[in-house]
């Protein structure tokens, strides 16, 4: 008999009883880990969805360091689930799907996150993601899926807004209407009378201080909501940006993307559409990770595993992100 068979054999000899222990969700004959590398040792494996510490498991809870003859190896695998699109409709809902306000197309559930005061658990995304860029009010719904992605109310509702920071926009030279009608008028009397002068609409100087675009959302049951993040897990505390640090995001239309972190304390110009632009302080820049619907994702150390930033801007050659800290603490919110 070989060695493969005669491990297959143990395996299924002990399969029954070793998937009763709490946690684990799978049992195979596979090569073992050794402080995060594999090695040549083939071992049987035991699939669990979080490793605890043994100090706080008993006796009948551990998973037995050998089985006869073989060594056991205990490998976290998370929550494993049928392949579903990030754009369908989740109960309960990790990071990185589709989420908006209702009248809003589709951003990204970034993360779960607690209320200091309360403790309760939150949904964080962008303001122009779930606050429909300062025009929502607070307990407006939140659908997930998006509506773009055929989320509709009430079915699809998943929370309701909590609380936002508002986004102090400019106008943009020649964008402002009701000063371009002004201007029209003024130039047609002026025509008239024979004057050489002339009325041009002019951007105002007023110049808004922005460090987030941010939103928290309160969900109707905290079972419709995971503290995970897809293809990433679960996140817990926050680490500050450093030049080159490698990073990683979770969102709705690009997925798990990778990246490096290339520019810290930038102000930058971010158009939002219909004329308006906001300008943004001490920002992180990265290489381009993400596309339109992304916004709201949570970006998160590489190494450590730990949040960095909250996406909310990009193109087609950088990805931009508020810092977390800063968003957590305008929100009063932890991770």
């Amino acid at each position: 008999m070989s060695e493969h068979s005669a491990l297959r054999m143990t395996k299924e000899a002990v399969k029954e009883d070793i998937l009763k222990k709490p946690n684990v969700i799978g049992i195979g004959v596979g090569l073992k880990e050794v402080q995060g590398q594999l090695t040549d040792q083939v071992s049987i494996v035991v699939l669990v969805r979080d490793k605890v510490p043994r100090a706080g498991l008993t006796p009948s809870q551990m998973v037995p360091p050998r089985v006869n003859s073989y060594e056991t190896d205990v490998v976290e695998v998370g929550v494993i689930r049928a392949q579903q699109a990030r754009t369908d409709r989740w109960r309960p809902a990790p990071g990185g799907v589709s989420i908006a306000h209702y009248q809003v197309t589709a951003g990204t559930l970034g993360a779960v996150v607690r209320d200091r005061a309360t403790g309760q658990r939150l949904i964080l995304s962008n303001n122009h993601v779930i606050a429909n860029s300062n025009d929502a009010q607070i307990g407006d719904p939140i659908l997930q899926p998006g509506p773009i992605d055929g989320g509709t109310q009430p079915g699809d509702v998943i929370a309701y807004l909590e609380r936002f920071v508002s986004i102090g926009f400019q106008v943009a030279p020649g964008e402002c209407q009701v000063a371009s009608a002004y201007a029209m008028v003024g130039n047609f009397i002026a025509r008239l009378v024979g004057s050489s002068h002339r009325v041009a609409p002019f951007k105002t100087a007023f110049q808004a201080v922005n460090e987030v675009d941010a939103a928290v959302a309160r969900p109707i049951s905290d079972s419709d909501v995971l503290d995970e993040i897809l293809e990433i897990g679960t996140v817990t505390g926050t680490v500050q940006a450093t030049l080159g640090m490698p990073v990683m995001k979770s969102g709705r239309t690009t997925g798990f993307t990778t990246g490096t972190i290339t520019v810290l304390d930038a102000t930058v110009e971010v158009s939002y559409g219909f004329g308006r632009v906001a300008q943004f302080e001490n920002q992180i820049v990265s290489t381009p990770m993400s596309q339109g619907g992304d916004s709201g994702s949570l970006l998160v150390d590489a190494d450590s595993r730990r949040a960095v930033g909250l996406l909310f801007a990009g193109s087609s050659q950088a990805t931009v992100f508020n810092p977390i800290q800063t968003v957590l603490d305008a929100l009063g919110v932890t991770i």
